[in-house]
């Protein structure tokens, strides 16, 4: 496909969703079943506009699906504002170490036993689908920094967790299928570089930097009463980079890395907001009402009772134009990629991902949310809910183009690829159809709830 053909596509989605947002915002749907749906159109199942084959794209394509999983870590890191020892953040443990973990052992298990797949190729699509997605399932995760809903949370830091901790098993999978066996000495290797110290290493670094950089960062524009908003997206670029590029030098996950650092990087905004409960960026929008009016300059605009020197005037500045520009970038690479699922599944479809579909969904990861959150963590009601969100997307994309450039064999990508695309397709779906409605009861009771006399 040429360049004039990939922007034709591009430009008329974006022109569709663009002229046809107010209708589509009362659907109950997500908007990436359109993506979907609109790739379906243009490719083989559909006009035949536009047809490619998976293998032959994922050279390029794991990179704009890692970038597009980067920028969605560290915005869903910059969003978890509770400190790391608030409660609400043991349901996240739980969700993105034992579930994670146990889903893929039920994946595994179901591939070998009921499509007769060896044990390498099983346990590597139960790691390819392991991880709930940081772009897709943003509709289920915080709604701001204030949100503290235990359900929300628990998602929330679920994504950001396993997109980093799903990788020591997709490499987990790629040695079991070059050595064929656990002997020789490989498993402990693997434990002690790709567990061991490749977790606490890659977390740790993207913490400190983003700690460091937040803190000087806000130092800087508050002494120089700063509230320009044009550094802060070169910033937040800046800071995913030295994140995940700090981590790999020392053989850390990147992934966790760049999710630490939006971590860090809002912890120091916590501290320059003096631990208040109202988030820096919210004070800006209070205190600054005309921040973005056309004409102004930073230091002429009314701060109603606030410096500019304040260091939380500084701090909600720069959160929310990272937050801001963050999620635009987040949405435009949603755009591309689920667009390209669509394409693609013409070529890949796998009618076994029906069955497996349906036992991830609906039988593996909802019981093993059962067995392994207690309910003190989460209730019933979010027990059931966080089972049926383990939204598979664009983290399980770059696993797959991942996988394929590392060593899979011809015969065993032929094995993977149909059945971990058909699946993400079923989740994109079904998920799309059901999370809001879902979500709305879910907010309806939790108000009533909320609402009845003590």
């Amino acid at each position: 496909m040429t360049f004039l053909q990939w922007m034709a596509v591009l430009g008329l989605l974006l022109l569709i969703l663009a002229l046809a947002s107010a209708y589509l915002r009362w659907l109950p749907v997500t908007t990436s079943v359109i993506y979907l749906g609109f790739g379906a159109l243009i490719g083989g199942l559909g006009i035949g506009f536009w047809q490619i084959d998976f293998i032959h794209i994922s050279g390029w394509l794991v990179h704009l699906a890692e970038v597009a999983v980067l920028v969605s870590l560290f915005i869903s890191g910059l969003k978890l504002r509770l400190p790391l020892g608030d409660p609400a953040w043991r349901s996240a443990f739980m969700l993105a170490g034992p579930v994670m973990v146990a889903c893929i052992a039920g994946v595994a298990a179901l591939c070998h036993y009921l499509f007769g797949l060896g044990w390498g190729v099983a346990v590597l699509i139960g790691a390819i689908l392991a991880p709930t997605d940081p772009v897709l399932a943003s509709l289920v995760q915080v709604n701001d920094a204030r949100d503290s809903d235990r359900l929300r949370y628990g998602l929330s830091g679920e994504a950001g967790f396993n997109d980093g901790t799903a990788f020591p098993f997709v490499i987990f999978g790629l040695l079991l299928l070059e050595h064929e066996s656990l002997g020789g000495g490989w498993l402990g290797e693997w434990a002690l570089s790709r567990l061991l110290w490749a977790i606490p290493a890659g977390l740790l670094v993207g913490y400190l930097l983003g700690r460091l950089i937040g803190h000087l960062a806000i130092y800087l524009r508050a002494r120089h009463a700063d509230t320009s908003m044009s550094p802060n997206d070169s910033l937040a670029l800046a800071l995913i980079a030295l994140a995940y590029v700090g981590a790999e030098l020392i053989e850390g996950w990147g992934f966790l890395a760049v999710f630490a650092a939006g971590l860090g990087l809002r912890h120091a905004e916590f501290a320059a907001a003096n631990a208040s409960t109202l988030p820096s960026e919210e004070l800006v929008r209070k205190a600054v009402p005309h921040l973005a009016e056309a004409g102004s300059t930073p230091r002429e605009l009314p701060l109603q009772g606030h410096r500019p020197d304040e260091p939380s005037i500084a701090a909600g500045v720069l959160v929310g134009d990272m937050l801001t520009f963050g999620g635009q970038l987040e949405r435009s690479l949603e755009v591309v990629l689920v667009t390209l699922l669509g394409v693609v599944i013409s070529a890949h479809w796998d009618w076994r991902a029906v069955p497996l579909a349906l036992a991830l969904f609906v039988v593996i990861r909802p019981l093993c949310v059962f067995l392994l959150v207690p309910g003190r963590m989460l209730d019933r009601p979010q027990r059931l809910l966080a089972g049926w969100f383990g939204i598979r997307g664009i983290g399980s994309l770059y696993y797959l183009a991942y996988a394929v450039t590392h060593g899979l064999l011809p015969e065993e990508s032929a094995q993977i690829v149909p059945l971990v695309l058909s699946v993400v397709a079923l989740s994109i779906l079904v998920h799309g159809l059901s999370t809001q409605p879902l979500l709305s009861l879910y907010e309806r009771r939790r108000g009533s709830t909320r609402d009845e006399p003590s």
